[in-house]
C-alpha cells in the first residue's frame, strides 16, 4: 500500500497543514509536582514539530482532572508560562500545537491530586481499576457524584483552561471525550447512573459533552476546538453496551456535536466500520482516525478508504522525532523502549536518534 496520499496539504480550523500526519496525544508523565513543564517538555515537541499537527498529552483543567501523576495542567500562571515555551518551539520548527484537556474523573487516586480530595464522576461508582501512585500501585478510589451546580462548574474549569491553552500560544484545544475519563464516563450506561438530565437516555447521556463544546467554542472559537472519542473503547471499566446501543449513542452526539462545525473529531478506533463511515458522512470538518497496531504501511489506509482526513501517529513518533522524513525516504524507524514511556527525564524522551544527514 503506498503512503501518497499522506503528502497532500490540509487546511484545518485555522491552520495550514503541510501533510496529513499528525501527532497523537500521549501522556509521558514528566510535568513537575505543580503541573508545569519545564525546557525538558519543549525539546521533546520542539523536535517533532515536523509532524504540522501537534496534539499534546492530556493536560487537566483543574485541579479535580489530574489522575496520573506528574501530569501537566492549563489552569495556573506557572502552567501558561511552561506551556508558553512548547508553543514556541512547535511554531518554531513549522508546527500547530492543539493542546488536550483531559479530565480523568473517576480514574484518579487522593494521593496523585494537589488536593488530596476525592474523584469526581457522573455517579458514585468507582473504575475499580489499578493505577500507579506514589507507594506503589492502588485501585482507584470511589468518587463523588458531581451535582449539576458542580457540572456547570467543571464546564467553567474548561473554558478557563481553553483560554488560558490560547494565552500560552497554543492554536487551539482538543477535548478529550475518550479512552475511559470524564466525559466518556458520561456517556457510559455503566458508570453513570445518573437520573437527572445528565443521566439515562442517549440524549441526557449526551448532554455535558455538548454543553461543553458548546461553551469552548464559545470561548475560543469553534475552529480552535478539536474532540476526541472512542466508541465503545472499553478502558477505565468502562460497558458501553451491545453494538446498536454504542452506534445509537455516538450518531447521536456526533450529530449534535456537528452543528458546531468544530476544527475536528478525533476518532480513536476499536473496529466498528460501519460507524465509522457513518460518524465521518455526518461530521462537516476534518477527521482523524487512529487505530492500535498498525504497521506503518497501513498508515494512510484510513485517508485512503475516505475515513479520515488526518492519521495520527502515537509511538512511530515516540521513537522517531523525525518520523515524517523516515516515512518519506522510505528509511527504517526505531523501536519504542517500553521502559521509560512514563517519569523519568531525557533517556526515551528527547534521545531517540533521528537519521544521520551526509
Amino acid at each position: 500500500m503506498t503512503l501518497s496520499s499522506l503528502w497532500q496539504p490540509f487546511t484545518l480550523g485555522r491552520v495550514d497543514l503541510p501533510h496529513r500526519l499528525a501527532l497523537a496525544p500521549m501522556t509521558r508523565s514528566r510535568a513537575n509536582a505543580d503541573g508545569t513543564l519545564g525546557d525538558l517538555a519543549a525539546d521533546y515537541y520542539g523536535q517533532r514539530a515536523s509532524l504540522g499537527l501537534i496534539i499534546t498529552e492530556g493536560t487537566q483543567p483543574s485541579e479535580d482532572g489530574q489522575g496520573y501523576m506528574n501530569t501537566p495542567g492549563i489552569h495556573t500562571p506557572e502552567q501558561i508560562e511552561g506551556w508558553r515555551k512548547i508553543t514556541n518551539a512547535v511554531h518554531a520548527g513549522g508546527g500547530a500545537v492543539f493542546i488536550q484537556l483531559m479530565h480523568v474523573g473517576r480514574m484518579s487516586h487522593p494521593d496523585n491530586t494537589p488536593h488530596h480530595r476525592q474523584p469526581v464522576a457522573p455517579s458514585a461508582i468507582s473504575a475499580d481499576q489499578e493505577i500507579f501512585t506514589p507507594t506503589g500501585p492502588q485501585k482507584t478510589a470511589t468518587p463523588r457524584e458531581l451535582s449539576t451546580e458542580d457540572i456547570q462548574a467543571t464546564i467553567s474549569e474548561f473554558r478557563h483552561a481553553a483560554a488560558s491553552a490560547i494565552a500560552a500560544g497554543a492554536d487551539g484545544v482538543e477535548i478529550h471525550g475518550a479512552n475511559g475519563y470524564l466525559l466518556h464516563q458520561f456517556l457510559s450506561p455503566n458508570a453513570n447512573h445518573r437520573t437527572d438530565s445528565y443521566g439515562g437516555s442517549v440524549e441526557n447521556r449526551s448532554r455535558f459533552v455538548i454543553e461543553l463544546a458548546h461553551a469552548l467554542a464559545d470561548e475560543i472559537g469553534a475552529d480552535r476546538v478539536g474532540i476526541r472519542l472512542s466508541p465503545a473503547m472499553p478502558l477505565g471499566g468502562l460497558d458501553e453496551g451491545d453494538t446498536q446501543s454504542v452506534r445509537a449513542q455516538y450518531r447521536h452526539l456526533v450529530g449534535e456535536l456537528a452543528t458546531l462545525n468544530l476544527a475536528y473529531l478525533h476518532l480513536h478506533h476499536v473496529g466498528d466500520d460501519e460507524l465509522l463511515r457513518s460518524l465521518r458522512d455526518m461530521w462537516p470538518t476534518a477527521v482523524l482516525v487512529l487505530r492500535y497496531g498498525r504497521t506503518r504501511e497501513q498508515i494512510a489506509g484510513d485517508i485512503d478508504a475516505g475515513f479520515a482526513d488526518i492519521a495520527p501517529l502515537g509511538r512511530f513518533a515516540l521513537a522517531n522525532p523525525d518520523v515524517v522524513e523516515r516515512l518519506r525516504a522510505d528509511a527504517p524507524l526505531n523501536e519504542v523502549d517500553p521502559t521509560t514511556l512514563y517519569g523519568g527525564g531525557a533517556v526515551g524522551y528527547t534521545d531517540y536518534p533521528v537519521l544521520a544527514h551526509a
